[in-house]
């Protein structure tokens, strides 16, 4: 591989921990409803296991609400039973033609929780980052061993992994930030 080729690969591979730690964090409730708190919901539909949003449709009417309409009516229990057993917290409320689901209002205390839980999952995403750094460095230690690159070489392409680096650790603390920001406020 080029010094290009594994800067690429690096880059890519930092850019993804970004992604997934946005995906882990979208699934932290913020005390405000959200479709993707209902993700993991799984509905036995016709004896096979189907994600909720397969099923019905879920919308937002107000801030603290979700609304989950199933398009085939006799689906109507077998919804509201997944949901108790997903362990969300949330108590659906059957109206005979959808479910609602109010999400309480966060404590100070559940949030600081909740805070601590972003950082955890933030420093995941660091380790994460600073691992594909360290692959990037041994294929860098490697391609220089082969002759691949001169020493000057070497050295910028280190450089400009560890740059990289810096960058990704950089967008994750934003992301975090962002959701802390969104956990704190009211």
């Amino acid at each position: 591989m080029t010094g290009k080729e594994i800067l690429a690969e690096a880059k890519d591979k930092m850019t993804k921990s970004g992604e997934a730690l946005k995906r882990t964090l979208a699934d932290i409730r913020a005390g405000r409803a959200n479709a993707s708190l209902l993700n993991p919901v799984q509905v036995e539909y016709y004896g096979a296991m189907t994600p909720l949003n397969q099923v019905a449709s879920i919308s937002i009417p107000e801030a603290r609400q979700l609304l989950v309409t199933p398009y085939d009516k006799t689906l109507l229990e077998e919804i509201e039973r997944a949901i108790y057993q997903s362990n969300l917290g949330l108590t659906p409320q059957n109206d005979a033609t959808a479910i609602r689901l109010i999400i309480p209002q966060l404590t100070e205390e559940r949030r600081k929780e909740l805070v601590k839980d972003v950082k955890a999952e933030t420093e995941k995403a660091k380790v994460a980052v600073r691992n594909v750094r360290r692959e990037a460095m041994d294929a860098l230690k490697k391609g220089n061993k082969a002759g691949d690159f001169n020493d000057d070489e070497f050295h910028d392409l280190e450089k400009k992994v560890q740059e990289e680096t810096d960058a990704g650790i950089k967008n994750l603390e934003a992301i975090a930030a962002e959701k802390e920001k969104e956990l704190m406020a009211n």
